[in-house]
């Protein structure tokens, strides 16, 4: 529900703890999912179509889904309707695994697969998918009803501790802390799905990295994704356009190979940049820094015009007017993209209209680190992708399986996320399946 603008997560009655039911004679096996987002919520459907397994979902929050809730506040991205070699390139390194989760779970597949919860899909103008009702809140109530009736079991408030210190990790014995006590449960294949280390309050705090490491699984440190980034911006700029849109200009960040550009929109800050353009280029800004202590961006102010044009009208006789008149008569550049310019830009930029010109195609921005990781929509870093196999089991320790955030991938926003935190659940929970009919 909502109160004064803000969210207030409610324990949903789907989401209670459920009782014990008595164990039957005969044995029946078990899995246990760790972790109630978009990831550990598709491995227990999958789990449970499979059949004769019974499932529990565990998670340390209130409620499941609290982070899949927050991120559907200004309208919920399912995924996105470009093409699927395009769609493939948005995951960088990981493309080659990532593709084998959406051949069990396209972005086509993912919208029939909605639409069988009776929520409707459509296109934004972006390419952007969307549900018609914009909110995540009913395609949440929809799965856990759902999952449900399939015979899934929530338990609410039981944060995993991992295993015994002396003890190899398997899944025969898993540690909770629960508002009864420590409590140990017993499964014959255990999905972990703890997300990242992003948006702590929500459930995602990482700190599962230092038990699954301690237990020898091999782990990259988390880093911030689809973050904003600080920029040594003068009290002017500040205090003129800090909270400004900077609208239709494209973004170049990378250096050789990784060099990409980006055309959209993105924020000023009063320490930086943000939004939807920046969030795009977040990987190689930020591994730039971390490569060379500061990444440099470019910014092109007029993406439509050629650098020919450009320079005809910044050329051109402007007479008494000053270069700023001159070149909102001529070229249309005001509001924060003028600031931007003359924030960036030199003196010497300023006299020369050649160089002028060419600083307005390409003004360079110096950023200094990124915004700490809690504040990041994403993380990268986490378990190793060559610490799984095709379907997600840990290779040394059978039983385990890893989907989510917590693997070591990354992808922008746009849906690309999304799509892969689903697909790669449904990979883990049908690998667990596989796992347990073949015990």
């Amino acid at each position: 529900m909502r109160q004064s603008g803000r969210i207030v997560f409610l324990p949903h009655p789907m989401s209670r703890p459920d009782p014990v039911t008595p164990v039957s004679a005969a044995p029946v096996r078990r899995a246990v999912i760790i972790g109630g987002g978009p990831a550990g919520l598709m491995a227990a459907e999958a789990l449970a179509a499979a059949g004769g397994v019974q499932i529990d979902l565990y998670d340390a929050m209130p409620s499941v889904g609290r982070k899949f809730l927050l991120a559907g506040r200004g309208g919920l991205n399912l995924t996105h309707s470009e093409a699927l070699p395009a769609f493939l390139g948005r995951y960088g390194a990981a493309e080659p695994r990532v593709a084998g989760w959406l051949r069990a779970l396209s972005p086509e597949a993912l919208r029939d697969w909605t639409h069988g919860l009776g929520v409707e899909t459509f296109v934004g103008t972006s390419g952007r998918v969307f549900p018609r009702e914009m909110k995540a809140a009913p395609m949440l109530r929809a799965w856990l009803a759902r999952l449900r009736g399939q015979g899934v079991r929530f338990h609410m408030r039981h944060r995993w501790l991992g295993w015994q210190p002396d003890e190899p990790a398997s899944p025969a014995r898993l540690r909770f802390d629960t508002p009864e006590g420590e409590r140990e449960v017993a499964a014959d294949a255990v999905v972990l799905a703890l997300g990242g280390a992003s948006w702590a309050r929500l459930g995602s705090d990482g700190a599962w990295v230092e038990t699954l490491a301690r237990h020898g699984v091999p782990v990259a440190p988390l880093r911030p994704a689809n973050c904003g980034f600080l920029a040594n911006w003068s009290d002017w700029l500040r205090e003129r356009h800090a909270g400004d849109p900077v609208k239709a200009v494209r973004l170049s960040a990378g250096q050789g190979s990784a060099a990409v550009s980006r055309r959209g929109e993105f924020v000023i800050s009063a320490d930086g940049v943000e939004g939807s353009l920046v969030y795009a280029l977040s990987a190689p800004i930020r591994d730039e820094i971390e490569a060379r202590g500061q990444a440099r961006v470019w910014l092109d102010l007029m993406p439509d015009w050629s650098p020919e044009r450009v320079y005809a009208e910044v050329a051109h006789p402007r007479g008494s007017r000053s270069m700023s008149s001159h070149l909102q008569s001529r070229l249309k550049l005001t509001g924060v993209r003028a600031g931007l310019l003359r924030e960036l830009a030199s003196r010497d930029d300023y006299a020369d209209p050649e160089r002028l010109a060419a600083r307005i195609k390409a003004l360079p921005l110096t950023l200094l680190a990124p915004r700490p990781i809690d504040e990041a929509i994403s993380t990268a870093g986490g378990v190793t992708l060559a610490a799984l196999d095709e379907a997600l089991m840990l290779t040394g320790t059978p039983g385990v399986f890893c989907a989510g955030e917590m693997l070591d991938w990354e992808a922008p926003t746009g849906g690309y996320l999304l799509t892969a935190c689903m697909a790669g659940g449904r990979v883990a929970g049908q690998g667990a399946a596989d796992y347990l009919a073949r015990r």
